[in-house]
């Protein structure tokens, strides 16, 4: 078997420019398949992750979907502000069994900002790695990106910017002190900076309120951005959304209804990739079929002699095989590597743009569909030139010379 799988590699370089064809097409085929794979399975575990646990989102009027993004996800704006007045009767609703407030429109060097209560911090099981949870406005917890990314950590104070963006003007007026640092935990809480809802009411108020009586209105008009609710009962999700969007100012999204429609606008892009992953894998197949066909014609003399020796033909119907199994093995480690590549890539631009985090070097079971398909290409692309060389007798080898 070492000899056969010898003479098969040996076999297979003797035409290195065809060889090196192959390769490629298998390789770029194989990789295509294996990064939409990984960033899939990513993108659908991180959706999982970070909706688990919401039964529904309620905020302004506008887009359902921009408003699962940007209150569960912080991946867009939102839809704009909520009065606290409204949020408070909801949270007396009986279908209720979790209100969880969400404010927001600061940011620090890119990261949000996000005014909310403890509750946020349990919803994720996030797990304090340093220092405590805040005790008063004006305070923060950062998450396991955020102070990797800035430096900051326990003790340290910084100013918030006006805007998601982070170029907008500085609160300076207004900063804020760390006092914990979460554990990275991969979900939504680890880029984001969090803060009692209050901290978010000062430091707005500090820059508009003229006096007294003007601080006294603005405390009465109280917003908030969002609301995450978990229901009391699963009966919930036919009447509450209902309720909300014909008797209130506000809206009331689903997150299963909006994600199932993201993906599948995401799934169009996909599929667009895998057909393009398709015919690179049909090419490459029919490229191997056509070298390995010219391969049994030129080698007739090397198997005359091969039979000669003894060889029956199953040996030689092998070292095709073996021959096409070494290329789809060199496809299928290439291929993943290049996938496994380009998968950091697009997680490394996520990261700079403080966007959904995706793991690297990441080996879900789906993968494996990438070895098995190659070796299926592989295989199928062989058998006729095998069939080929298994039945032609060594009388007629020894006639074609």
């Amino acid at each position: 078997m070492i000899r056969t799988l010898r003479w098969a590699w040996r076999f297979l370089w003797s035409r290195p420019l065809a060889a090196g064809l192959n390769l490629l097409l298998l390789t770029l085929g194989l990789a295509s398949i294996s990064f939409v794979l990984l960033v899939n399975h990513q993108i659908e575990r991180a959706f999982e992750r970070d909706l688990a646990g919401i039964d529904v989102v309620v905020g302004a009027k506008g887009s359902p979907l921009q408003l699962i993004l940007s209150g569960v996800f912080q991946i867009d704006t939102p839809t704009g502000n909520i009065a606290l007045s409204a949020v408070q009767a909801l949270q007396k609703n009986p279908q209720v069994a979790q209100l969880i407030p969400i404010s927001m429109g600061d940011s620090f060097r890119g990261f949000r900002i996000i005014g909310t209560t403890p509750d946020y911090v349990s919803h994720y099981a996030g797990v304090l790695a340093g220092g405590v949870m805040w005790q008063a406005p004006m305070q923060a917890v950062l998450g396991a990106s955020v102070a990797r990314d800035t430096g900051l950590k326990v003790g340290d104070s910084f100013v918030g910017s006006h805007g998601l963006a982070g170029s907008g003007h500085a609160h300076g007026q207004t900063p804020y002190k760390v006092t914990g640092v979460l554990a990275a935990s991969g979900a939504v809480i680890d880029r984001l900076i969090l803060t009692p809802t209050e901290s978010v009411w000062r430091v707005h108020e500090a820059d508009t309120a003229l006096d007294a009586e003007d601080q006294k209105i603005l405390e009465q008009e109280r917003e908030v951005t969002l609301a995450l609710i978990r229901y009391r009962s699963p009966l919930a999700a036919v009447t509450f959304p209902r309720f909300i969007n014909s008797s209130t100012e506000m809206q009331a999204a689903a997150p299963a209804v909006e994600i199932t429609r993201l993906l599948g606008m995401i799934g169009i892009g996909a599929d667009v990739l895998r057909a393009f992953a398709a015919v690179l894998l049909l090419t490459a197949g029919l490229s191997v079929f056509i070298a390995l066909w010219s391969a049994v014609r030129e080698r007739r003399a090397d198997l005359a002699l091969m039979r000669m020796l003894g060889a029956a033909p199953r040996k030689l119907a092998g070292l095709l095989l073996c021959e096409a199994l070494w290329l789809a093995l060199l496809a299928a480690l290439l291929g993943v590597a290049l996938g496994q590549a380009l998968a950091a890539l697009l997680a490394t631009g996520l990261a700079l743009e403080k966007s959904v985090a995706l793991s690297s070097l990441i080996w879900p079971l789906e993968l494996l569909a990438v070895p098995a398909l190659a070796v299926g290409v592989a295989l199928a692309s062989a058998l006729l030139p095998t069939l080929e060389a298994y039945r032609v007798s060594i009388l007629e080898l020894l006639q074609s010379r």
